[in-house]
């Protein structure tokens, strides 16, 4: 099994690097345009064969001039390719459904940006951006479920918009995403350096990227804030990079993971106290005001719900190893549950033992971490799988961003011990 992993891991690097990264581009935006398409005729959620429809034209535009560029070996306008492919295959859909949405359509919306939504009319009217359990209690069973807000308060700001200004095509909640998206990919990029093309492609174009940003679109803001703080750290700038990484978990639990391996490169470069404030401080002052007006709200909607203990059961159900050993085993939530605890402190003395040197190796123990953690949870859903996949992909971009004087790309052991 290990010699095949490897073998797989070679041939998709060879890939990778084939004909300056042009070969990959082809595969890439060639495989992408067959998933819209598929997802178009198929698909069981109208948000996404609305995407898929309108995504699918885009990918194949994008492949075809993947073809020209890998004949005429232009490999100096991939990234431009790449961010036209993400405005046509996922802000474009966006903008379509938000629109649509606006028109009356009722269809062209995921959950997420309901909850999203909800959050910041909660806020507005109540101090607070959740229900407490019997709120919740005392709503028809199907609109329970939409009680629910399982984010952090900082989610809450993306739906202020519509709970000021009504509904309009530009209150949508995914508008806002977006924007915050490509501002923090924008400003990675850029510390970044020029290199990292497949990495942004995994932060945009890749499919599941592209159609959770057009439907849902909560977890890419966080996403780009995580990739945003790594880009930081790699240029030295620690102060910035906890900023980056605290309003991140200010919205999602997800990101707390982050936290904790960028907190200990911090401390392993001496960069603890610029860190610190932003990573620990926005979490805090995001979480202080709902937790005093309603702190009970507060943990059945951001605890005891995600736990599976909630007067309804989350609908993140995919198939992944924790929720089939939570399904089918005796005490199978208790038994995954386990399994997590016991990959979470493995991850832990790991991080002792071979505290990461290099924002690299960091996006290394985040990337791996978050895999095994959505893996293992008896709650997950299958986009969820954007996170790894992305940091896996911006750590090897940051291997050769710009040197700076806190990052020695090639001098730390552990990314080639993990």
């Amino acid at each position: 099994m290990a010699s095949a992993t490897l073998a797989c891991v070679s041939v998709l690097a060879r890939l990778n690097r084939a004909a300056d990264g042009l070969a990959g581009d082809v595969l890439l935006y060639g495989l992408s345009a067959v998933f819209a398409l598929v997802t178009a005729l198929t698909s069981t959620l109208l948000p996404h064969r609305a995407w898929g429809a309108v995504a699918a034209w885009g990918y194949l535009a994008a492949f075809l001039l993947a073809v020209v560029q890998l004949v005429r070996r232009r490999p100096a306008l991939r990234m431009a390719l790449t961010w036209v492919t993400w405005g046509a295959a996922a802000l474009l859909p966006l903008l379509v459904q938000a629109v649509q949405r606006a028109g009356g359509r009722t269809d062209r919306a995921q959950e997420e940006v309901l909850v999203a939504e909800h959050m910041g009319e909660r806020l507005a009217h109540t101090g607070t951006p959740y229900l407490g359990p019997e709120a919740i209690g005392a709503l028809p069973p199907g609109e329970q479920l939409l009680g629910y807000a399982p984010y952090q308060p900082g989610m809450a700001v993306f739906g202020l918009p519509r709970a000021a200004f009504g509904d309009a095509w530009i209150t949508d909640a995914r508008i806002w995403f977006a924007l915050v998206t490509a501002a923090a990919l924008v400003a990675a990029v850029r510390l970044a350096g020029p290199g990292p093309v497949r990495a942004v492609q995994f932060a945009t174009v890749l499919p599941i990227c592209a159609l959770t940003l057009a439907t849902g679109g909560d977890d890419l803001p966080v996403l780009a804030l995580c990739l945003l703080a790594l880009a930081c750290c790699a240029a030295g700038r620690f102060g910035a990079a906890g900023l980056a990484v605290g309003a991140a978990a200010a919205l999602k639990l997800f990101a707390l993971p982050v936290v904790a391996v960028l907190l200990v490169l911090a401390f392993t470069t001496g960069n603890l106290r610029r860190f610190l404030p932003g990573a620990l401080g926005l979490p805090v002052l995001a979480l202080v005001p709902a937790f005093l007006v309603d702190g009970d709200a507060f943990v059945e909607n951001v605890i005891r719900f995600p736990l599976g203990h909630g007067i309804v059961t989350s609908p993140a159900q995919s198939p992944f190893p924790g929720y089939l050993i939570a399904q089918t085993l005796p005490g199978g939530r208790y038994v995954a549950a386990g399994l997590l605890v016991a990959a979470a402190v493995t991850i832990a003395v790991l991080l002792v033992r071979r505290p990461p040197a290099t924002a690299a190796t960091a996006a290394l123990f985040c990337g791996w971490g978050l895999l095994t953690a959505i893996l293992l949870m008896p709650t997950t859903r299958f986009g969820y799988l954007l996170y790894p996949l992305a940091l896996l992909a911006w750590s090897s971009a940051l291997v050769f961003s710009r040197p700076t004087g806190t990052t020695a790309p090639r001098s730390d052991p552990a990314l080639y011990r993990l």
